[in-house]
C-alpha cells in the first residue's frame, strides 16, 4: 500500500495568516500578493520531497562461507556440513582427517554406524566412534544444527581419558592381586598354627612362622612402594628447586642399599663437584632401587658398578651396571610399567614388588632427566639416568 504524498498544509496556513496580518497593517495589496506568491511557490517546489523513512536492514544469513573465519583457528576439529556434504573443515580437522574431506559426504568420511545414525537424524546430539584416525583411538562427535541445511560437527578426542581410566583400573586390579597373595599366605599359615597347635612339630611351626614373617615383610615393602609411587606421581610436575650435591647423595644411597653383607660387591666410581636441582630423598631412593635390583638380579657374588660422570653437554650421568643373565630385548620397553616382571616367580622370591623401576622413571621425569636401560643376555644390564647440572656457581657452591 502506497503512502499519501507529503503536502505543506501548515506552510500554506502560515502564508495566509501572514498575508491578512500585512493587509491589516496597511501594506500595499500588490506587495502582499508578491510575498504570498513567492511563499506558496517555495512550498510547492519542495512538495513530495520529504525524506523517506530508512529501509529496514535485512539479517545476514548463515552460510558455510561466512563461518569459515570463525572456525579456522579453533584447536578442536570442527566441520561445517551443508546438506550432509562437508563445506568447511578447520585446520585441525584437515590435519587429522586430510585435506581431501572438503566436498565429501560426511557419512563417507566417518563410516561408523553410530556417526552415520547421528548425522541422518539431523538433530542435536552426540556419538562415540572408535578408530577414526588410529585403530585404538576414541572420539566423541557433537552435532549442532544451524538450520535445515547447515550443521556443525565438533570432534573431541577421548583416547587419553580412556587410557588413563584403563590404567587406573589395571593398577587397582594388579595392586589388589599383589596384596592378596601375601595376605592369603599369612592367613593360611596362621589358621593352621591356630587350629592344630599340638599336632605341629616345632621345626614345622618354625618354618611356618618364617614364611609368615617373609610374607608380612613382602606386604610391608609393597605398601611402602605403593605409597612412594603415589607421592612421586603427585609431585612429578613440580620440578625441585633446591641444589643438592649429587655425589654425596649417590654414595650414601648406594652403600645403604648394599648393606654390610654386600659392601665388597659394590664398586663406586663417582665424579665430584656435580650439583643439580633435586630432591635428595628421591635421588637416594632412585639409587637404592637401582643398586637393589642389581644385587637381586645380577649374578651371585658379582660386582655392582655405580658410576657418576660429567658430560660435555653440562649434564651428570648416573650409571648402575650389574653382571648376570641380562634381559631379553622384548622386555626392555615394558620394564618401567607398574608390576611388570620378566620373571614373576624369581622376583617374588627375592622380595621384589614390581614397582622399583616405575618409581625410578617418575623420579627421573620430575628432575627433568632421561632414563635409559640397555641389556645383553648373558652379560648383564645397565641402567643410566641423566640430569641437567646447575650452571650458576653460587647455587652449585650452596649445595656443597
Amino acid at each position: 500500500m502506497e503512502k499519501a504524498p507529503y503536502f505543506p498544509r501548515v506552510g500554506l496556513l502560515l502564508a495566509l495568516v501572514t498575508s491578512f496580518t500585512l493587509l491589516g497593517a496597511g501594506v500595499d495589496f500588490l506587495l502582499i500578493g508578491v510575498v504570498l506568491l513567492l511563499w506558496t511557490g517555495s512550498l510547492f517546489l519542495t512538495f513530495d520531497r520529504a525524506p523517506e523513512p530508512p529501509a529496514k536492514k535485512t539479517k545476514r544469513p548463515f552460510t558455510s562461507a561466512n563461518m569459515k573465519g570463525l572456525i579456522e583457528r579453533a584447536s578442536t576439529p570442527l566441520l561445517i556440513t551443508e546438506r550432509n556434504k562437508i563445506a568447511q573443515a578447520n585446520r585441525t580437522a584437515r590435519t587429522i582427517l586430510g585435506k581431501h574431506i572438503v566436498g565429501q559426504d560426511v557419512r563417507v568420511v566417518f563410516r561408523q554406524p553410530e556417526a552415520v545414525a547421528l548425522i541422518d537424524s539431523n538433530h542435536n546430539g552426540t556419538a562415540t566412534v572408535h578408530g577414526l584416525v588410529r585403530r585404538r583411538d576414541i572420539w566423541q562427535i557433537n552435532l549442532q544444527t544451524i538450520d535445515d541445511e547447515l550443521t556443525v560437527l565438533e570432534l573431541i578426542n577421548k583416547t587419553t581419558e580412556a587410557d588413563i581410566s584403563r590404567a587406573h583400573t589395571d593398577f587397582v586390579a594388579n595392586a589388589s592381586h599383589e596384596l592378596r597373595t601375601p595376605l592369603a599366605s599369612i592367613i593360611g599359615y596362621v589358621e593352621t598354627l591356630s587350629e592344630e597347635p599340638d599336632k605341629i612339630d616345632a621345626p614345622i611351626a618354625e618354618k611356618f612362622l618364617g614364611t609368615i614373617n617373609r610374607e608380612a615383610r613382602r606386604l610391608q615393602n609393597l605398601v611402602s612402594d605403593l605409597m612412594s609411587l603415589s607421592r612421586v606421581e603427585a609431585e612429578k610436575h613440580d620440578q625441585p628447586t633446591k641444589p643438592i650435591d649429587l655425589m654425596a647423595a649417590v654414595e650414601r644411597a648406594a652403600r645403604d642399599a648394599a648393606g654390610v653383607e654386600n659392601q665388597e660387591r659394590l664398586i663406586l666410581n663417582l665424579a665430584t663437584d656435580l650439583s643439580i636441582r633435586g630432591d635428595a630423598q628421591q635421588i637416594e631412593q632412585l639409587v637404592r632401587n637401582l643398586v637393589d635390583n642389581g644385587l637381586k638380579y645380577g649374578a651371585e657374588h658379582a660386582a655392582i658398578l655405580v658410576e657418576l660422570e660429567r658430560l660435555e653437554s653440562n649434564q651428570a650421568r648416573l650409571v648402575v651396571t650389574n653382571q648376570g643373565e641380562g634381559i631379553a630385548p622384548e622386555h626392555i620397553p615394558h620394564l618401567t610399567r607398574r608390576f611388570y616382571r620378566t620373571d614373576p616367580g624369581r622376583s617374588r622370591a627375592s622380595g621384589g614388588t614390581g614397582l622399583g623401576l616405575a618409581i625410578v622413571k617418575h623420579i627421573v621425569e620430575r628432575h627433568r632427566g632421561r632414563l635409559n636401560i640397555t641389556s645383553e643376555q648373558g652379560q648383564g644390564t645397565q641402567v643410566s639416568a641423566t640430569f641437567p647440572l646447575l650452571t650458576d656457581k653460587v647455587e652449585a657452591s650452596s649445595a656443597s
